[in-house]
């Protein structure tokens, strides 16, 4: 049985953070950061069965041309991304009675939109990035057993190409699902590695009134590249959704609207338009 200091469930028998029982989310989960983009999303379903939140965290499931969905806010960074991906496991395979995993398991399909800067000259402003896989820098994952999940010889490869410096902890490498890479690809999206950094400043190379460890970070993850794999782009949420989907066993995939190219400086005219349009994308591959 699982204490209760360590599955927490509010007076409701829901889970802490998210405010949710098992009846209130569907089979197919869409992560966005900001709580304010779940209803750009949810606008377009036909009806919406469940809406609630806390704290940063929205939840509303609904259907779209017939499939169930849910769309929930995660708020930005890998520790938020620990919070909604544990207690998302919890209501599908812990039985929140009597407290025990349950022995059948399910398996979730989270898609997460989100906003991100490229990396890339020739991944303008505008367009749609997949992650073929999630560069973690952020350390978060380490606090879990991960050496079968991750990509090792990438890893390697990448520390001695930034000679990273291990005080700061070892990078990881995850794959996307390649079952939702199949469903949602096309040649309107670049593939690349998503890295994941722990925060907005200094660990994205961000200079204001602080100095950085590496100021050449970003120019050295730019010509990075394993085969015919390269990093694409930059945020604070994909190489944590992976990491604790593959060792909860749920399917993962993460698709930025990129309105920001770090490479040339330039910044999207209309960012809400390009998250829209990615927004529809993505309804109609999980709908097909």
């Amino acid at each position: 049985m699982i204490k209760s200091s360590e599955l927490i469930l509010n007076p409701d028998g829901s889970v802490y953070h998210l405010n949710l029982k098992p009846e209130h989310i569907a089979h197919d989960i869409i992560f966005v950061g900001d709580q304010n983009r779940v209803e750009k999303i949810t606008q377009f379903f036909d009806s919406i069965e469940f809406s609630t939140q806390k704290r940063e965290f929205k939840t509303q499931t609904g259907l779209y041309k017939g499939k169930r969905i849910t769309v929930m806010s995660t708020g930005i960074g890998p520790d938020n991304i620990d919070i909604t991906m544990n207690e998302l496991d919890a209501l599908v395979n812990i039985d929140l009675e009597t407290r025990k995993p349950k022995e059948q398991l399910t398996s979730l399909n989270i898609v997460r939109i989100g906003t991100s800067g490229s990396l890339q000259e020739d991944i303008p402003v505008d367009s749609f990035v997949m992650g073929e896989y999630g560069l973690g820098l952020d350390n978060m994952l380490r606090s879990y057993v991960i050496n079968d999940i991750t990509e090792n010889d990438i890893e390697d490869a990448f520390i001695k190409h930034t000679n990273w410096d291990l005080r700061k902890g070892k990078p990881y490498i995850i794959g996307c699902s390649q079952t939702l890479k199949n469903k949602f690809d096309s040649n309107q999206i670049h593939k690349g590695i998503t890295g994941t950094a722990g925060g907005f400043y200094g660990p994205q190379g961000r200079v204001l009134r602080l100095a950085i460890q590496d100021p050449e970070l970003n120019s050295k993850m730019d010509s990075f590249k394993f085969g015919n794999v390269r990093m694409a782009n930059l945020e604070m949420e994909t190489s944590a959704i992976y990491g604790l989907g593959k060792l909860l066993g749920h399917n993962c995939l993460s698709l930025n609207a990129i309105i920001a190219n770090r490479a040339n400086g330039t910044f999207s005219d209309d960012p809400y338009k390009a998250v829209d349009a990615l927004i529809q994308y993505a309804l109609g591959k999980l709908a097909e």
